[in-house]
């Protein structure tokens, strides 16, 4: 086989057959028995691939034939995926013929069944940036919608969320952004303020007009320069945001664990700690959540052995 296949040139693949036979030879040694042109210059592409190590010693050939086909795998992966950007003509043209006029760079969207049945229409993309200050969001799932995203973050789906540390003190919300942390939909907690986004495939992003005002419509935005601005900003935002699975307990939730250890009755922990038995089952579902445990006594010892208890 030919390593031309896996993305040498002629003269590389020459060369670096001649220095596994020949590899103390010298750049004028080789370019005089090959009769290659530019030797010096071909070794430097070796070497920026990989090919040959500081000293100018050639890779062995497994090692080498491995390399050169994962970074051809990868280089075709990045061309089927901008291939893949040309169905999103398909799919401006089917919205133009549904709408009946042009889909425009920057659009003003008044009805939120509308933006609910756009977001829904691209589940099946590869990539998905939310910034929501609550984790049940600007766009809640219905129970099919969820079912069809579950779906496909087991297919592969990438997604990461980002929610604001306030909302997180609602017992019933951590729950919720802790299960679709568990199916796959990444969550990162941030303590700065942020304007609800989402973004898809980083081309096209929906953005509340006014975040204070929901009847004030949402921005569907496809133009580049725009978008770019927002993934940037969004992948700032997330370097700097905490991870959902090491936020340290909140005063409410270690108390609920404490009483959950001490108490046989729902009824009664709640009382002793002048807490709803609605508010306080919330809690306990949100601690067995996050602990990873299918029962509460199972909880109990997963607290104890990260000394919550």
């Amino acid at each position: 086989m030919s390593l031309t296949e896996p993305g040498l040139t002629d003269d590389q693949e020459r060369l670096y057959r001649y220095l596994l036979r020949r590899p103390r030879a010298g750049s004028a040694e080789a370019a005089a028995e090959l009769g290659v042109p530019g030797v010096p210059q071909v070794l430097d592409e070796l070497q920026a691939l990989g090919l040959l190590d500081g000293h100018r010693i050639p890779l062995p050939p497994a090692a080498a034939v491995d390399l050169l086909v994962r970074r051809r795998v990868e280089r075709t992966s990045r061309e089927l995926a901008r291939l893949a950007t040309a169905f999103d003509a398909v799919r401006d043209l089917a919205e133009e013929a549904r709408q009946g006029r042009a889909v425009e760079l920057v659009e003003r969207i008044e009805d939120s069944e509308e933006v609910s049945h756009r977001v829904r229409a691209m589940f099946d993309r590869a990539e998905i940036m939310n910034a929501k200050p609550l984790p049940r969001g600007r766009f809640p799932y219905s129970d099919e919608a969820a079912r069809t995203y579950r779906r496909r973050l087991a297919d592969g789906l990438v997604s990461r969320t980002m929610v604001g540390t306030g909302a997180l003190r609602d017992p019933q919300e951590l729950a919720y952004a802790r299960e679709w942390h568990g199916h796959g939909d990444l969550h990162r907690v941030s303590a700065e303020p942020f304007r609800p986004m989402l973004i898809v495939d980083r081309r096209i992003a929906f953005v509340l007009v006014s975040p204070g005002r929901p009847d004030a419509g949402t921005l569907e935005i496809r133009q580049p320069g725009i978008v770019s601005v927002l993934v940037d900003l969004f992948e700032r935002l997330w370097r700097r945001a905490a991870e959902l699975d090491g936020l340290d307990l909140t005063e409410a939730e270690a108390e609920v664990l404490h009483a959950l250890a001490a108490y046989d009755k729902d009824e009664t922990a709640a009382r002793a700690l002048g807490m709803s038995l609605r508010k306080y089952r919330a809690h306990v579902a949100g601690l067995v959540s996050r602990l990873g445990a299918a029962t509460r006594f199972q909880a109990a010892l997963r607290a104890t052995e990260r000394g919550w208890l």
